[in-house]
């Protein structure tokens, strides 16, 4: 049959369809977006990327700024402009005068004005995190495989005032963006991007400049000195260079509760393998032999060192945890035993070394203190501020038959006479409930130069010229978290006996660098006064002179757009110089110790009382400091022209600090 539809003759002008056109099929083509500009509006090219602000590129639309998305693919390929799932939202709501949004091809800035508002917060954010990450790394090729003590420091120092001033500029957003949230996993991203780290090279045994007892309170602390660089897992390895290819040993653990490990003698931890834990997508299962699991097998054999840090919850902050590095283990025995779950799991003995410095073992003693003071070897006192603090004091000695310092009277805060004239008027913020980071309307906030002075853990932000705290008159809450200084020390600290430099103080709990230590309490001397009965700071051991000559250090985030503002934030601004005297009447302050290289350092606040400012002395701790390391700070050195070159060489004292720095005296 010829002609009608099933007809197989070829029309003119047409083809035959009898033949197999050499196409791809449909699945192998990649959409192809219009390049005209009344396409949708992300899916264009504009300058700043296919992307608009706000909106981040994702697979597969991801792609170079300002290049096609699809180059070379058929344009006419669908008949409505293809667009990703995740593009359809709700339709806008309509504009004021009811005309549809959308009926113009022009873009146009819609909706109401707190989604403009949030635009451009974002923005901010953004920008502001950019101008964060414009400084120098410091670092060079060598030492980033390679460390020292310093070096290590450094990193961790730089690292924690990232971290703060990122946490510090979520807290102060109306509306939290996200844009800084985890500031510890932020903080830790920009330092691997511009070089910031150390002892990146892996090697078994001991990290050069990493002490056993070190604290961390970020799994990321870990990662940019080189400890252990798994950010997750707890077992880290590495490939032998002498061996089977692929063949790998652990190198290090951390050992934090997440599996059912016997941590609790200081000498033996038995390790549970990674792998099998139930998840919210997935039951227990059997763990296998493979990865870190296999590398710790291959460390049994093998008899190599093994790095262990052990992590704990902190005290302070019961939502986080703090890490302690507890030497090198070698894996003894290995084993395989039903869990809780009832799924087979692997266990690993590991030994401690002998004759290395206790960490893990000093924390299980601080415990059984806690538990029962009375069980503190050389215990005089369980409390010498006679709970003048509303966290005991221990008084110990176990160097001596000393019985305790020379009588004095414990005050918790510093004591102005009548007459002084440093005083100076002011009046308490209006906040009615607590003050929040970036209220603008905020006196208090605004006279601290517009930026909350803490994170919301009260983790000290950073130096300021001034700190202004909320007073007496003002009604916000009295745990508002701009009173840290009046509200007291939150770390059990020990008044202990040193070997030669006399009382010493040291805290039973990990501090945070940034931790409130306390205040240097006493008696104000007045100028006058000091020169009529010499009870100034060549004659009185207990003596903080706000007018001496301290080292500099840096210890904000600095920028390189903003290195001279940074100089000078770090600037005290104090109306006049203030001698306080500790000698008759003080707190645990009086026994801190000098140190040319202090783990401590000291911060000018001020708060409102009876409508006048008083000037208080404040000491933070200036990095992490383990338990049982006696706090310091560097003493000062007097001006020149407030006392005579002879008298200077008689007010001058041997400096047994035994630090690198040590210039060998202090005053």
């Amino acid at each position: 049959m010829e002609g009608g539809v099933a007809g197989n003759t070829v029309p003119p002008n047409s083809f035959d369809k009898s033949k197999v056109l050499d196409v791809k099929p449909l699945r192998s083509l990649l959409p192809v977006f219009p390049e005209a500009p009344n396409g949708p509006p992300f899916l264009c090219a504009p300058p700043n990327g296919p992307f608009p602000t706000g909106f981040s590129p994702f697979f597969p639309f991801s792609g170079p700024q300002g290049t096609p998305l699809t180059p070379g693919l058929n344009q006419n390929l669908f008949n409505s402009t293809a667009m990703p799932i995740r593009s359809f939202r709700a339709e806008p709501p309509p504009a004021s005068n009811g005309e549809n949004v959308q009926s113009s091809n022009k873009r146009k800035s819609v909706g109401p004005s707190s989604v403009k508002k949030k635009v451009k917060r974002s923005n901010d954010s953004e920008l502001a995190l950019a101008a964060l990450t414009n400084f120098k790394p410091g670092i060079i090729a060598a030492e980033k495989d390679d460390g020292n003590r310093e070096l290590v420091e450094n990193v961790l120092m730089r690292f924690e005032a990232l971290r703060r001033k990122l946490s510090q500029m979520e807290d102060a957003k109306e509306s939290h963006s996200g844009i800084f949230k985890r500031a510890n996993l932020k903080a830790g991203n920009i330092m691997f991007t511009k070089g910031v780290r150390t002892n990146g090279k892996k090697r078994i045994g001991v990290v050069p400049g990493v002490e056993i007892g070190d604290i961390f309170f970020f799994r990321m602390e870990l990662i940019l000195i080189g400890l252990h660089s798994q950010s997750m897992a707890g077992i880290d390895f590495m490939p032998m260079k002498a061996d089977i290819e692929g063949e790998r040993v652990a190198i290090s653990i951390v050992s934090s509760g997440g599996y059912e490990d016997d941590a609790e003698d200081p000498d033996v931890l038995v390790y549970t393998g990674q792998g099998g834990n139930a998840s919210a997508d997935k039951e227990a299962s059997d763990q296998k032999l493979v990865r870190g699991n296999l590398a710790l097998e291959r460390s049994l054999h093998r008899a190599n060192e093994v790095r262990v840090i052990r992590g704990f919850k902190d005290a302070t902050h019961q939502t986080s945890k703090v890490y302690v590095y507890d030497g090198l283990y070698k894996v003894q025995e290995l084993w395989m035993e039903k869990g809780k779950t009832g799924c087979n799991m692997f266990k690993y003995k590991l030994v401690r070394l002998p004759g290395q410095t206790g960490a893990f073992s000093t924390w299980k003693s601080i415990r059984k203190w806690k538990e029962d003071p009375s069980s503190r070897d050389g215990l005089i006192l369980p409390d010498l501020t006679s709970g003048a603090e509303s966290i005991p004091v221990s008084l110990v000695n176990e160097v001596d038959d000393e019985k305790g310092p020379a009588y004095f009277t414990y005050v918790s805060t510093v004591k102005y006479p009548k007459s002084f004239k440093l005083v100076q008027p002011s009046y308490g913020c209006n906040c009615r409930d607590a003050c929040q980071a970036g209220n603008s309307n905020c006196s208090c906030i605004q006279k601290s130069g517009g930026d909350f002075p803490y994170i919301t853990t009260g983790i000290l932000a950073c130096r300021m010229p001034m700190i202004f705290e909320c007073g007496s008159s003002c009604p916000c809450f009295r745990n508002c978290k701009n009173r840290v200084l009046q509200t007291g020390f939150k770390v059990h600290f020990e008044v202990f006996k040193t070997r030669d430099k006399g009382w010493g103080l040291r805290s039973w709990d990990p501090i945070r660098a940034g931790t409130f230590i306390c205040e240097y309490a006493g008696e104000v001397i007045e100028k006058i006064k000091e020169k009529a009965d010499g009870d100034d700071g060549e004659n009185n051991d207990y003596v903080f002179n706000t007018n001496r000559v301290y080292e500099s250090f840096k210890w904000n985030h600095e920028t390189e757009s903003a290195e001279e503002r940074s100089d000078t934030s770090e600037k005290f601004n104090i109306p006049s110089p203030l001698i306080i005297s500790s000698k008759n009447s003080g707190n645990i302050a009086r026994f801190m110790n000098h140190s040319c290289s202090p783990n401590v350092f000291w911060q000018p606040i001020m708060f409102e009382h009876n409508n006048e400012a008083f000037l208080h002395i404040a000491f933070f701790a200036k990095k992490h400091i383990p338990p049982m390391t006696e706090l310091t700070y560097d003493y000062g050195i007097p001006q020149s022209d407030e006392t005579e070159s002879n008298n200077m060489e008689h007010g001058k004292k041997k400096c047994l600090c035994g630090s690198l720095k040590c210039r060998g005296y202090f005053y």
